[in-house]
């Protein structure tokens, strides 16, 4: 929820049209259809049974695929991930010609797609219906993974936007929103134990070395729990980039968007690393 919250502070204060757009956080806990029936129910994800946890760090992947309807099917909607925040102006990309396509997203190497970020001309949605596709998943008759990565959709309905509004742990003159997409090396996490499904590892063909493959899931697994510290989140290889973080985060607190005290109970929950004031203090602010 912190990054969720810093990510909307930066959406709305880089951009200079901030008066025409609204933001909405959706939370799994507010879906009592998916929080309050599935925990602990087995669903499908890359071809393999996995077991749903409430508690999983992403756990709110499937919303995702509600905002149509949260929309009425009509108008446009941009959703992201939480761990997604602005150096550019998101109305340039909220607003631009979709030249007649249902979602632009961002290509993936494997033939799929990027989804935590996407534009969504929901009135060409109207087959996304929420509840169905949440009961065929837990049917095991639909694949998260197919409907995360739009396997399902038509090509012809898809168009891209340029990949520096879904720029992957990338910070350079060029990016305009910053994805920390490698859940292990979040800047907020440093140190933490993980609290995402282990299981999950090694199933994001996409990203470099991985693959869906019983065997490379298992290789992977034991790299991982074999790694010192074992099982916590490990820091950022780019440092710039949790600079950036808790500057934006400093600048939010100063501007009254966020209150110290909401940030010293996440500290508490352990939901965000323990240095964290510290390196507030440490940093100028975004952009400064």
């Amino acid at each position: 929820m912190l990054a969720a919250k810093v990510s909307e502070y930066s959406l709305r204060s880089r951009s200079k049209f901030s008066d025409r757009f609204d933001i909405r956080i959706l939370r799994l806990e507010s879906t009592p259809y998916l929080y309050r029936r599935r925990n602990g129910r087995p669903y499908l994800w890359v071809r393999r049974v996995c077991i749903w946890r409430n508690r999983d760090l992403q756990s709110f992947s499937p919303l995702r695929l509600m905002v149509p309807e949260v929309m009425g099917f009509e108008g446009r909607a941009l959703v992201i991930d939480p761990d997604v925040f602005a150096l550019g102006d998101v109305y340039e990309l909220l607003s631009r010609d979709m030249k007649g396509k249902a979602i632009l997203s961002r290509p993936r190497p494997d033939g799929f797609y990027a989804t935590a970020v996407m534009l969504l001309d929901c009135g060409r949605l109207k087959h996304w219906r929420w509840k169905q596709m949440i009961d065929a998943m837990f049917a095991l008759k639909l694949d998260l993974f197919d409907c995360q990565a739009l396997a399902n959709e038509a090509a012809d309905t898809i168009g891209f936007y340029e990949d520096e509004w879904n720029h992957l742990d990338t910070l350079n003159e060029h990016t305009q929103l910053l994805h920390n997409t490698e859940r292990w090396t979040q800047p907020w996490k440093t140190g933490l134990p993980v609290d995402f499904d282990l299981n999950l590892i090694g199933s994001y063909p996409h990203r470099p070395g991985g693959s869906a493959s019983p065997l490379s899931v298992l290789k992977q697994q034991l790299a991982w729990w074999s790694a010192p510290p074992l099982g916590k989140y490990q820091p950022h290889p780019d440092p710039n980039q949790v600079t950036f973080f808790y500057a934006l985060l400093k600048e939010a607190i100063d501007k009254g968007a966020i209150a110290k005290g909401f940030v010293a109970e996440e500290i508490r929950r352990k939901h965000i690393r323990a240095d964290s004031f510290e390196l507030l203090g440490k940093v100028p602010r975004a952009g400064a």
